[in-house]
């Protein structure tokens, strides 16, 4: 789906643009919203707002034809709600209702004249994020491995907004960056989608060579002699039982200034996760391959951040493997040794998220990050906890870290990929407590979501550091069964606020 602007002057109103669909929206069901003041006084418009075919309520649509003194073949009217100010959740709505018309349609393409200025708390950026966010989604099929593939709506493929001279710069920027952000999430999906047998260690490690090759990235693909040689013994105890090789993936886009110290990301990638030793119950075992979403949406973030030409230094740190039971797989009450150099005693194999990224956690101390924010489906006690609606978060509680959390939390709510802040204090710490090494992997059924971040916050230590627990916001199960895409719009948001203040 193609995204533009369109330009209007004076000389040239909306209503004398040439276009498959002019779409413009209604407040209370009974008047124009700001955008589409030029069709105010048109005798069909007036009629059909006069006529109450049209409800107030946000999403609501009339479709007109042929309307005297508009260009346009079409004009879609839509239900804004009954507030000047128009809500968040009223235009979210409305635009799903807008995208999914116009798939309808014979048209091929639209104009949008819509109040993009004049929704509460939000700008006309946010509002051009929604559209084209939608119009992506409608279109996205996860089909890569068909044969025959799913079909795709074949209405309206071209999107313009009508904007006038002073505001076009600024929505010329936000559908550049939306559209990239839209790409990001779009291959996050694919990535998570794809089945375990075809999307391996390798296969991310080739997908992150490649986007370096497309973007000018640096790459480095770490083996297992080098993270032998690094003495990573944790995160090489999860790949044991594995006949795929382990690949330590880091990614590099340096768009700020040579001396500025980098955001680091690090992302769970165990490609396959059948708990190993501890084998989880067979029921929904396939969903399993959805366990590498931390390392897909640090690859997705990357592909939008990079072609946003970001300004910022960013690193990317991906632990890849799968995690399989065999005669050579770890076993519970192993007892491994971390690249720190802590013991770990492996009461749980099934636990092993946090085996993998404790040495990429340490590894990040190499660069001297200004934050360091790590991403995993780790735990389903965070699904307990939240549901599927807020990815958790933890960090430590102190000015540093709570200025991370905030910029999390604030970058969450702007691109509704929202999450919410979870405690770490030394009273979990307890539960790791182990009789005979250094620490445990698992702290026991109570709090199984903080305990988790509790043990990678003991390798955190040199560095301000956040923790996202996407267990339940990465996927979704049942009918409407794939990857959501999520946390990439945090994520990116995220990065483009630390890229203003920079």
């Amino acid at each position: 789906m193609d995204f533009s602007i369109k330009t209007l002057d004076g000389k040239t109103p909306v209503t004398a643009q040439k276009t498959g669909c002019l779409v413009v929206g209604v407040l209370d069901g009974k008047k124009l919203a700001s955008g589409a003041q030029a069709l105010a006084g048109n005798p069909a418009i007036v009629a059909a707002l006069k006529s109450g075919d049209l409800s107030g309520k946000p999403g609501s649509t009339l479709l007109l034809r042929d309307v005297a003194g508009v260009t346009a073949q079409r004009v879609l009217l839509v239900g804004m709600g009954s507030d000047e100010a128009i809500l968040e959740k009223s235009f979210s709505t409305a635009a799903a209702s807008i995208i999914r018309t116009l798939a309808t349609l014979g048209a091929t393409d639209a104009l949008l004249a819509l109040p993009l200025q004049a929704i509460k708390d939000r700008d006309a950026a946010w509002a051009i994020n929604v559209l084209v966010a939608a119009g992506r989604d409608s279109i996205y099929r996860p089909d890569a491995l068909k044969s025959k593939k799913d079909p795709v709506p074949t209405g309206v493929s071209k999107i313009a907004f009508a904007a006038d001279k002073a505001e076009t710069p600024v929505f010329k920027l936000a559908i550049a960056q939306s559209v990239a952000l839209a790409n990001g999430v779009e291959l996050t999906k694919e990535l998570g989608n794809l089945a375990a047998n075809v999307c391996t260690p390798t296969y991310l490690a080739n997908t992150a060579k490649k986007l370096a090759r497309d973007f000018k990235l640096g790459v480095e693909v770490l083996d297992r002699k080098q993270l032998e040689a690094l003495k990573m013994g944790s995160f090489l105890s999860v790949t044991n039982g594995s006949d795929q090789p382990p690949k330590f993936i880091v990614i590099k886009h340096l768009g700020g200034k040579i001396k500025d110290a980098p955001v680091v990301l690090v992302g769970k990638g165990i490609t396959f996760d059948s708990g190993g030793i501890s084998l989880k119950p067979g029921s929904g075992m396939d969903e399993m391959k959805y366990d590498m979403c931390g390392a897909a949406s640090v690859l997705g973030t990357f592909r939008a951040i990079a072609e946003m030409q970001l300004k910022l230094n960013v690193i990317g740190i991906i632990p890849t493997c799968e995690n399989m039971p065999s005669g050579s797989a770890t076993k519970p009450g192993d007892i491994v040794t971390s690249m720190a150099g802590l013991t770990i005693e492996v009461l749980n194999t099934d636990a092993e998220g946090r085996l993998v990224l404790c040495d990429a956690l340490t590894y990040a101390e190499r660069f001297n990050p200004a934050v360091v924010v790590d991403i995993a489906t780790l735990t389903g006690a965070c699904i307990v906890a939240l549901g599927h609606h807020n990815s958790g978060l933890f960090t430590r509680s102190d000015a540093p870290h709570d200025k991370l959390a905030n910029e999390l939390l604030a970058a969450g709510k702007t691109s509704g990929d929202t999450a919410w802040r979870m405690p770490i204090e030394d009273a979990y710490q307890e539960q790791l407590k182990s009789n005979f090494a250094d620490i445990a992997n698992i702290g026991g059924q109570p709090a199984g979501s903080v305990t988790a971040a509790c043990f990678l916050e003991r390798f955190t230590k040199k560095y301000t550091w956040a923790h996202l627990d996407i267990a339940g916001t990465a996927w979704k199960s049942g009918a409407a069964k794939g990857a959501t895409g999520r946390p990439v719009p945090l994520l990116t948001n995220f990065l483009i606020g630390r890229a203003k203040a920079a």
